[in-house]
């Protein structure tokens, strides 16, 4: 398990890119369809990767709040 503090994010332009690369098209599929499929999995690939950033930030975020937490509730037990 990662460390608390191990902040992962993605970079959301090379996720969406290797989403693509490994949806190749079939071989009876038109053209106009598949650049649809693929415009259509860039935009998911995106947005999932936004989101998976903005969760991250969100946790690392409460990760942080919890240590700073912990760390006045020493000083705070060393003061009484």
């Amino acid at each position: 398990m990662a460390d608390k503090n191990d902040k992962i994010t993605l970079d959301v332009k090379a996720f969406a890119e290797a989403v693509l690369g490994g949806n190749p098209k079939k071989d009876d599929e038109e053209d106009k369809v598949y650049i649809k499929r693929q415009l259509t999995l860039y935009l998911e690939a995106v947005l999932l990767a936004q989101d998976f950033n903005d969760l991250e930030e969100t946790r690392f975020d409460v990760a942080k709040a919890e240590e700073r937490n912990a760390i006045l509730n020493k000083i705070i037990e060393r003061r009484y």
